[in-house]
C-alpha cells in the first residue's frame, strides 16, 4: 500500500509572516466557519461547494479506447466558485486542501490541486477526523501530500457507475419510459427490497398455540409479600420432547391431562450473566439506532450528523465540531478520547463503573482503521451543557452519539437469571425471570430489550414445593412472514453483504424512493409496480448487476485498489467487456413495455373513449385511448380511503409545483391532501408510524 508522506513541520507556517495569506479550501460554508476561527486572520477559508470538477452530464465522458480516461469538465453552475479560487491562490503564499478525510474528500482535493497549483504556490493535504482546535492545528502542523491510491479507488468507482447508469439508463427509457435510472448499487438495494416481497407474498401462515399455567404458592407469604404468591409458567415438554402444539383441539386435550397433574418444583437456578457495552457508533450502526430510537430517516440522521461534525455556534466560544467524521465503519478511537472519557466516568460515576481494562472492540473486515468511529469531539461536552445552542434533532442525536461512546467505555453490565423448571406429570413448565445486580454501561445506554428486571414476579420458591394451578391460558399464534424492509435492517443487509460502503447507504435510499422504484409506507420500504418492472427486466438480463455476491465482489476491488494491491484500469477492463457483451444482446432481447397499453373499463371524462394503462416515469398511469388527438391523463388510485369523514373517495398521487402529495379521487368535491399515506398495517397486520424524513 503506498503511503501518504507527510513532512515534519509545515515550512510555510515557519515563515513567521504576521500577514500572510494562507488559502485553505473546504467543502462547505459551515466548515468553513468553524475552521477559520481556529486558525485566525493569517488563514483564508473557502468553501468549494463540494465537487467542483466532474465526469460531463450530456454525454458518458469516458476514453474507452484510452484505458477508460475520464473526460473531466468544470460542472455547470461551480465555474464561478472555481473563479474565485483561483482569484484567491494568486495571492496566497501557500495553499490547503481540507476536504474531507476519505475517498471523495480526496478526489475533490486532487481536481483543485490539477487547477491551482503552480511553480510560485505550493499546494498541501491537510486531513483530520474532526473539526477541533487541536486536531486542526495538529494536521496544518504536519500537511501531508494526496494519496493517489485513494483517487485512483474513486476514479474508478465513479467510472464503474458511469458505465453501468449512462448504459442501462436509456435502455430501460427505450424499453419502459423516459426518466428511469439503473445503478450499481442502488439496482442491488431495489432487488432485495422486492425479493422480500416476493417472500411476503408467498408465505403461508402457520397455526401454533403456547400453553401458561397461573400458578399460586400453596404456603403462605408474609403480608407485604402476598401479592406476589402467583405467577405463570410456559409449557415447554412433553414426554421429553419440545412441545408443538399445532390446533385448538390438540391445545384442549393438554389442557385437560395438565389439570389432572400435581405441580411441583423440580429445579431451582440462578446463575449470573455478564451484558457488554456495544461499541461507539460506524455510519451503519449510527444510522440504524436513529432510525429504531428516534425515528429519523438514514438520510436526516447524517444531515444532522454533518452539521454537528462542521460546527455548531456555542455562544461566546464561537462555532465548533461536536462530532468526529461521520462517514466511518471503524470502531476505533484515540488514545486522547478514551482517556477524557475515563476522566469523566470516574467524575461522575464513580471507579466502579470504570474499568481497569479499557474495552476492546474489534472493526468489522474491510473497515477504514485509519479512521475513527463517531463520538463526540474533545473536550467532552456533556449535551445537557449545550442543550439550549441545539434544535431538538440535533440535540437528539447528538445525546444518542453522546450516551454511545460513554456506555461503550464504562463497566460492563451484570444480571442475575433466575430459571425455575416445574414437573407436572410428562409435562414440563418454565418460569424464570433476569435481575439486575449492577447497572454498569445501562447507567448510560441501555439498549431496548432485556434491560429490566423480570424475576420480581416469581415468589421465593424451593425445591419438591407443591404447587396449585389456578388457571390455563392457550393462546393462539401464527408464524409470521419475514418483516419489510426499513432504512435500519436494509442498511444493516447492506453492510453485511458487503454492498456499499459508509458514504453510500443514504443515497442509495433516497435514490430509490426518488425514482419511485420505492414507497416508503409507515417505517416500511415497499417496491412499486415499476420496480418491480424494473428489477424483473434487470434480473432477466443483467443478473450480474443485481447479483449482491457480485457488487460485493467489485467493493472488494475498490477497496484493493484503495490500498494498492490492484491497478485501477484492470478492473474496470475485467468488469466492461462481459457486460458490453450483455448490454449488445439486451438491446435485442429486452422485451418492451413501452408501447403496451391495458385497457380498462374507464371512460374518459374529455372525450368518452376507453382508459387504458400505460407505463410512465412514477409508474402505471391512466390515459386516453385516443391519444395524443386526447391527453386526458391521471393517476391510478393508491387504494387507500380517503380519510375525511362522509367522503368515499380513494387517494390518488398527484404532482405539484412543489413536489408529489396525496389528492382525493373525488376533487373538487373534497380537497383533502396530504404528503404522507395515512397509517397502513404492516406485515403483522400492525398499524406504523411514519419515519421522520429531512
Amino acid at each position: 500500500m503506498a503511503e501518504k508522506k507527510k513532512s515534519k513541520k509545515s515550512p510555510v507556517r515557519k515563515t513567521g509572516a504576521s500577514q500572510a495569506k494562507y488559502l485553505v479550501i473546504v467543502e462547505s460554508p459551515a466548515k468553513s466557519k468553524t475552521i477559520n476561527k481556529i486558525l485566525g486572520k493569517d488563514y483564508n477559508v473557502l468553501a468549494s461547494m463540494g465537487h467542483i470538477i466532474d465526469l460531463p452530464v450530456d454525454k458518458m465522458g469516458i476514453d474507452f479506447d484510452n484505458d477508460f480516461k475520464p473526460e473531466y469538465r468544470v460542472l455547470k453552475g461551480r465555474k464561478k466558485y472555481l473563479t474565485s479560487l483561483k482569484k484567491e491562490a494568486k495571492t496566497s503564499t501557500a495553499i490547503y486542501l481540507a476536504a474531507d478525510p476519505d475517498r471523495e474528500g480526496e478526489a475533490i482535493c486532487w481536481h483543485l490541486k490539477n487547477q491551482l497549483e503552480n511553480k510560485k504556490i505550493k499546494v498541501f493535504r491537510v486531513s483530520f477526523e474532526e473539526i477541533t482546535a487541536k486536531a486542526v492545528k495538529a494536521a496544518f502542523d504536519h500537511p501531508g501530500e494526496l494519496d493517489m491510491n485513494k483517487i485512483y479507488a474513486q476514479q474508478a468507482r465513479r467510472v464503474l457507475d458511469r458505465i453501468v447508469g449512462y448504459s442501462l439508463s436509456p435502455l430501460l427509457w427505450k424499453k419502459i419510459t423516459r426518466g428511469l435510472s439503473a445503478g450499481r448499487v442502488q439496482s442491488v438495494a431495489v432487488m432485495l427490497i422486492v425479493r422480500r416481497e416476493e417472500e411476503i407474498k408467498k408465505f403461508n401462515a402457520q397455526e401454533y398455540w403456547s400453553l401458561d399455567a397461573l400458578l399460586r404458592k400453596q404456603k403462605a407469604l408474609p403480608p407485604e409479600e402476598a401479592a406476589s404468591n402467583e405467577f405463570k409458567a410456559r409449557l415447554m415438554k412433553h414426554k421429553g420432547e419440545k412441545v408443538d402444539v399445532k390446533s385448538e383441539d390438540e391445545a384442549k386435550k393438554m389442557i385437560s391431562e395438565i389439570e389432572r397433574e400435581k405441580f411441583i418444583v423440580r429445579s431451582i437456578k440462578r446463575r449470573d450473566k455478564k451484558s457488554y457495552p456495544r461499541a461507539p457508533y460506524t455510519t451503519s450502526s449510527l444510522q440504524q439506532d436513529a432510525f429504531n430510537r428516534l425515528n429519523f430517516s438514514v438520510n436526516k440522521t447524517m444531515r444532522i450528523a454533518q452539521s454537528l461534525y462542521e460546527g455548531v455556534e456555542l455562544g461566546g466560544e464561537g462555532s465548533e465540531g461536536l462530532i468526529t467524521y461521520m462517514r466511518t465503519d471503524s470502531v476505533n478511537v484515540s488514545n486522547d478520547a478514551i482517556e477524557s472519557a475515563q476522566k469523566y466516568i470516574l467524575k461522575t460515576f464513580g471507579e466502579k463503573y470504570c474499568p481497569k481494562k479499557p474495552p476492546q472492540y474489534r472493526s468489522k473486515k474491510r473497515a477504514q482503521e485509519a479512521h475513527e468511529a463517531i463520538r463526540p469531539t474533545l473536550p467532552l461536552r456533556p449535551p445537557e451543557e449545550i442543550s439550549s445552542y441545539l434544535p431538538p434533532d440535533e440535540f437528539k442525536l447528538y445525546r444518542l452519539i453522546w450516551k454511545k461512546f460513554i456506555a461503550s467505555r464504562m463497566e460492563n453490565a451484570l444480571f442475575s437469571v433466575l430459571t425455575v423448571m416445574i414437573d407436572a406429570g410428562d409435562y414440563v413448565f418454565r418460569a424464570g425471570g433476569s435481575r439486575v445486580i449492577f447497572d454498569g454501561f445501562l447507567k448510560v445506554y441501555r439498549d431496548t430489550k432485556g434491560d429490566e428486571n423480570t424475576d420480581t414476579n416469581i415468589p421465593p420458591l424451593e425445591e419438591g414445593e407443591p404447587l396449585d394451578l389456578k388457571e390455563m391460558f392457550p393462546e393462539q399464534h401464527f408464524t409470521k412472514p419475514p418483516p419489510r424492509y426499513s432504512d435500519a435492517s436494509l442498511v444493516k443487509a447492506l453492510e453485511e453483504k458487503g454492498i456499499g460502503r459508509p458514504s453510500t447507504y443514504a443515497p442509495t435510499i433516497r435514490t430509490v424512493i426518488t425514482r419511485n422504484y420505492i414507497k416508503r409506507m409507515g417505517k416500511t420500504l415497499r417496491p412499486t409496480e415499476l420496480g418491480e418492472l424494473v428489477n424483473g427486466l434487470l434480473m432477466e438480463n443483467f443478473p450480474d448487476i443485481v447479483d449482491e455476491e457480485f457488487t460485493a465482489k467489485m467493493e472488494e476491488e475498490l477497496d484493493n485498489i484503495e490500498d494498492g494491491k490492484t491497478e485501477w484500469v484492470s478492473v474496470l477492463k475485467k468488469f466492461y467487456k462481459p457486460f458490453e457483451k450483455k448490454l449488445e444482446e439486451a438491446k435485442e432481447k429486452m422485451k418492451s413495455v413501452k408501447r403496451q397499453a391495458v385497457k380498462t373499463d374507464e371512460v374518459c371524462e374529455d372525450c368518452g373513449k376507453p382508459m387504458v394503462i400505460k407505463w410512465g416515469r412514477r409508474g402505471r398511469f391512466l390515459s386516453c385511448s385516443d391519444f395524443p388527438t386526447c391527453r386526458n391523463a391521471k393517476s391510478i388510485t393508491t387504494g387507500v380511503k380517503c380519510p375525511e369523514e362522509n367522503c368515499d373517495g380513494e387517494l390518488v398521487e398527484r404532482k405539484s409545483s412543489r413536489g408529489m402529495f396525496y389528492g382525493c379521487t373525488k376533487y373538487p368535491k373534497c380537497t383533502h391532501t396530504t404528503r404522507k399515506l395515512p397509517p397502513q398495517e404492516n406485515a403483522s397486520g400492525e398499524k406504523e408510524e411514519s419515519v421522520e424524513e429531512e
